[in-house]
């Protein structure tokens, strides 16, 4: 389903189980300046809530041509609507030439909480999720000076001094913190948390550093291959600063058990990660009781010895992607015609066209977005990321 509005367009999914709904939001044209993409980007964000005002954004990424620029006008204009929802913003060109589009996740019937540090807490009747990007984090320090407000003042120094490091003490500091913050609300980055995303600003030389510091925070959380990871995308980033060589975001969960989360392999198709030195799980699963969310991480042509297929064939990388992420779906029960949002990277712009045609033929009607973003090992010219939902 699809809302046009002067100047942009919405790409709707399906409503699941009567509550849930996800959007990619695109600019509708690359000529324009950039506050006017972005004026009318949030003007059809805000159609889809006006058409139906019992749904609330809980979570919204924003990708950016360039985020040294555009960030602080894009900020200057969030509105009403996105109060207490978590926002990330990144510097990842859309495909489209646009300067600027989105992903939104919405909800109905929950309530929305900002708590002292900034994550997002989304309360529905099954269980509260809690998000956390860098931009809530930093919004969240108001009335700096007051005494009850120091603690913050403590965090946003952390925060600013990971720009003086490299990516391994940037990413080492970002999961031991947020380990801690769950940990302050008992639970646990083993337990609790279900997906990751990394953006790393010149990932052919920086990705090292982050699976160094992930591999070590995970095995001192209980993270190892003989338990289990966490469902995430390591890719191509960039901040507004560009002191900061990682981003992170993250989802996690209070009120499941154990039971109601698989992991799942897909071992006929795709390697385990940590056969060649990573730590992450293909996809995770999680049972929620009135439906089932299944986050499919980064992925991309590769084997179940680990091996990259098709070198320099943009088609076939494509087609055995897709064939990858249908394996992994079929562990979890689910079609792929319940995948709500695709987020696709590509390395070279000049694959655009063939990839948007192959991803149109498979999945139609999906919510998508191209975006130029290089991936973690240079054989790999394509990769995506999606969520599927059963009910």
């Amino acid at each position: 389903m699809q809302n046009t509005t002067e100047g942009a367009y919405a790409q709707l999914s399906p409503i699941k189980g009567g509550d849930e709904m996800h959007a990619i939001l695109h600019a509708g044209s690359g000529t324009d300046s950039f506050l006017s993409q972005a004026q009318h980007l949030l003007q059809a964000a805000q159609q889809i809530i006006d058409e139906d005002p019992a749904f609330t954004p809980v979570f919204v990424r924003f990708f950016l041509s360039d985020a040294a620029n555009q960030q602080a006008i894009l900020q200057s204009l969030f509105p009403d609507f996105l109060r207490k929802t978590a926002i990330s913003i990144v510097e990842q060109p859309p495909l489209d030439g646009t300067k600027i589009a989105a992903w939104l996740w919405l909800r109905k019937g929950v309530c929305k909480t900002m708590l002292p540090d900034g994550t997002i807490q989304v309360t529905d009747k099954n269980c509260k999720h809690y998000f956390t990007t860098p931009i809530n984090f930093g919004e969240s320090v108001e009335n700096i000076e007051s005494p009850e407000n120091l603690d913050k003042l403590e965090n946003l120094e952390k925060l600013e001094n990971l720009a003086a490091h490299c990516s391994e003490s940037q990413t080492h500091r970002y999961l031991s913190d947020y380990a801690a913050a769950l940990q302050s609300r008992g639970m646990s980055l083993a337990d609790n948390c279900i997906r990751t995303w990394f953006f790393v600003q010149n990932v052919d030389v920086n990705y090292k550093g982050l699976v160094k510091a992930r591999n070590e925070v995970f095995a001192t959380e209980g993270l190892t291959r003989e338990t289990h990871f966490i469902a995430s995308t390591g890719i191509g980033g960039r901040a507004a600063d560009a002191r900061t060589l990682v981003l992170m975001d993250t989802y996690a969960v209070e009120g499941i058990q154990p039971a109601d989360i698989t992991f799942l392999k897909a071992t006929d198709h795709l390697s385990p990660t940590a056969d060649y030195g990573v730590s992450f799980e293909r996809a995770t699963s999680v049972d929620y009781g009135d439906r089932r969310r299944i986050f499919v991480s980064g992925t991309a042509s590769i084997d179940h010895r680990g091996e990259i297929l098709f070198p320099g064939n943009i088609e076939r990388q494509t087609a055995r992607m897709m064939e990858n992420v249908r394996a992994l779906l079929d562990e979890a029960g689910s079609r792929e015609e319940d995948i709500m949002q695709i987020i696709c990277y590509l390395r070279d712009i000049s694959d655009r066209a063939t990839v948007e045609r192959i991803l149109a033929s498979r999945y139609p009607g999906v919510p998508t977005v191209l975006l130029y973003a290089r991936v973690c090992r240079p054989g790999w010219l394509v990769e995506m990321e999606c969520i599927a939902i059963s009910e």
